[in-house]
């Protein structure tokens, strides 16, 4: 295996773990087959990707409305001198899995997320928040419609402009108690092991047949979105992350939604709602390689949708960025330390 063989075969397991984790007792043999190499070969490589922490993590991805939680995107306006105490209150807060600094007058940007069983609930945790951080003004832009979610980083050389979005259509189904126990399971980072599930089989005391029957069924319930490697945009080379805002008309909102989440370098794409003192409605995020390379995906989107308006807000600082450990005892402790 020559060098370029072996690099270009790393970057097609990394693209591949991102796409769709194989849910069988042995997913990296699979991967092996699928791509001509060895299961040792897999395993050396998402070893060293995640010890060089290009490899966030990987687990199972849930939906958090779905598990009865509720969220919502936030931007707080802080006084730069502020920052830092301020994001050491929110990043506190064990629903807040993203928190980034952004180029704009509201600059700190966060999502956050209560639990069902919630004293204060969503607004009242997010206005307790404000005063502890004494944020100037702020503004709460929860999700209206959403069109992607599905962070899929190319680290191929393949050009992949476009792609097919197909509406998911889900089956009813009431969470038992033996859901619960399997989600707490499945939301924590795996190791690369051989048989990298036989512990929660063990722990549950189920086969493999009866745990991805299980998984199977919490993912056509759209409970579970997939399960996949997430990666660290950075240390995988791509360096450009834009949350590009789009001032769209709200009766064009199904079309042009489609047509934004359409194109492959976006990764998240949302309708919110505006503000009298915030224009825009459609949330897209790009990630590109470069500056240069984000913006040319930009560049194509403003060609083939209508808009009023439109402003990438690039990080400048990440401040936290982690999954939600759902069912933790930490949310209650926070709000009984805080209230």
């Amino acid at each position: 295996m020559t060098s370029i063989s072996s690099n270009h075969l790393k970057n097609e397991i990394l693209f591949r773990i991102q796409k769709n984790f194989p849910l069988v007792a042995q997913p990296f043999d699979a991967i092996a087959k699928e791509l001509h190499t060895t299961e040792a070969f897999v395993l050396s490589t998402l070893q060293k990707a995640k010890n060089d922490k290009i490899i966030r993590q990987t687990s199972a991805i849930f939906d958090t409305t779905r598990l009865g939680y509720t969220s919502s995107l936030v931007a707080f306006e802080i006084d730069p001198m502020q920052i830092d105490q301020a994001i050491e209150i929110l990043n506190s807060h064990p629903g807040i899995s993203h928190n980034y600094e952004r180029n704009h007058q509201f600059n700190i940007w966060f999502t956050i997320a209560v639990a069902p069983d919630s004293l204060l609930g969503l607004n009242k945790t997010i206005e307790l928040l404000a005063q502890l951080t004494h944020t100037k003004n702020h503004i709460i832009l929860p999700t209206l419609k959403l069109y992607k979610i599905a962070v899929k980083l190319n680290t191929t050389h393949r050009k992949e402009t476009k792609e097919k979005i197909k509406a998911k259509k889900f089956k009813a189904l009431t969470l038992t108690e033996e859901h619960f126990r399997l989600i707490k399971l499945l939301q924590h980072n795996i190791e690369f092991v051989s048989e990298p599930f036989a512990h929660i089989t063990q722990y549950l005391n189920i086969s493999y047949l009866q745990l991805f029957e299980m998984i199977e069924e919490l993912q056509e319930a759209g409970v579970m979105r997939r399960y996949a490697s997430i990666l660290n945009h950075r240390k995988a080379g791509f360096n450009a992350n834009a949350m590009v805002v789009w001032d769209i008309n709200e009766e064009q909102a199904e079309e042009i939604g489609k047509e934004v989440a359409s194109f492959s370098s976006v990764s998240h794409c949302y309708l919110r709602p505006k503000y009298d003192n915030w224009q825009y409605n459609l949330f897209s995020m790009i990630h590109g390689k470069s500056h240069e390379e984000t913006q040319s995906v930009i560049d194509q989107i403003k060609k083939r949708i209508t808009h009023n308006g439109y402003m990438p807000l690039y990080s400048s600082r990440e401040f936290k960025k982690v999954r939600i450990c759902y069912f933790s005892d930490d949310f209650m402790q926070w709000e009984l330390n805080h209230i």
